[in-house]
């Protein structure tokens, strides 16, 4: 028993002496270097890849960057521009917006005098010579009118005005259809017209004169006592006769909104 177990004992000693030195043997100092040596190759290997795309890249980015700030400051020059010019619009359009609403205020004080004055016209009408105020028959009804625009309203009142006026500084003389006081139908009588202040007509046939002017109710005749210095008038201006001194009566009012006076 005790030489098979000292046997037995020895090989097993032997075993366990054997054992250490397979893992001695298995790991060996120049593979694990070996080994250690190429990882860090590899890894060295992908450390310059990273470093060369790394710079590859920057110089992209940088280029990128560069380029992008170049355009960033071009529009920023783009964008002053256009605010500085759009400052100017903006005055312009300011000062526009003031003009038009001073034309609309000034339009409308146009207005308001204008539908003032085609007022005082059409109250005007009735105390002018019969002969003017036929030949203005249309204006007037045109001034009657509402639909008219400020334009064609202000042509039609100094149609008129314009009218009067060349009248005012004439005399005109023609026959004219009248209906003389105290008659009921129109007779066709020679007239003379002394501007818008006066005027006589004349019945030559029945030696009958009157005498015209604007009254507080319009424009009236009144019969005269003598027809004699009408005819003479009236002779002279038609150069029927030689160039004469003339007397006629004039009676001349002041025309108020009570009545008149002599």
């Amino acid at each position: 028993m005790m030489v098979f177990s000292f046997r037995n004992l020895c090989r097993s000693g032997l075993v366990l002496g054997l054992v250490p030195l397979a893992a001695w043997a298995a790991a060996d100092p120049a593979e694990q270097v070996g080994k250690a040596a190429g990882e860090w190759l590899k890894a060295r290997a992908e450390t310059v890849k990273l470093q060369s795309d790394w710079g590859a890249q920057r110089q992209l980015l940088e280029s990128t960057v560069k380029a992008l700030e170049e355009r960033a400051g071009n529009v920023e020059d783009k964008r002053d521009k256009l605010l500085a010019k759009t400052a100017g619009i903006q005055g312009e359009l300011a000062a526009v917006g003031t003009k038009n609403r001073e034309t609309a205020t000034g339009l409308e004080a146009t207005e308001s005098r204008l539908k003032q004055l085609t007022e005082r016209l059409q109250k005007l009408r009735p105390s002018l010579p019969p002969r003017l105020s036929a030949a203005l028959d249309l204006p007037f009804q045109s001034l009657a009118e509402s639909g008219l625009s400020l334009g064609e309203r202000m042509q039609l009142a100094m149609t008129v005005l314009n009218r009067c006026i060349q009248f005012n500084r004439t005399i005109s003389s023609g026959e004219e259809a009248l209906v003389p006081p105290g008659e009921s139908s129109p007779k066709s009588l020679e007239v003379i017209y002394w501007g818008l202040s006066h005027a006589y007509a004349l019945d030559r046939a029945a030696g009958r004169a009157w005498s015209g002017a604007p009254g507080p109710q319009g424009w009236r005749w009144e019969p005269l006592a003598a027809a004699t210095p009408v005819i003479k008038l009236i002779d002279v201006y038609s150069d029927r006769v030689e160039p004469d001194f003339v007397l006629t009566p004039v009676q001349l009012r002041h025309l108020a909104a009570g009545g008149s006076t002599p």
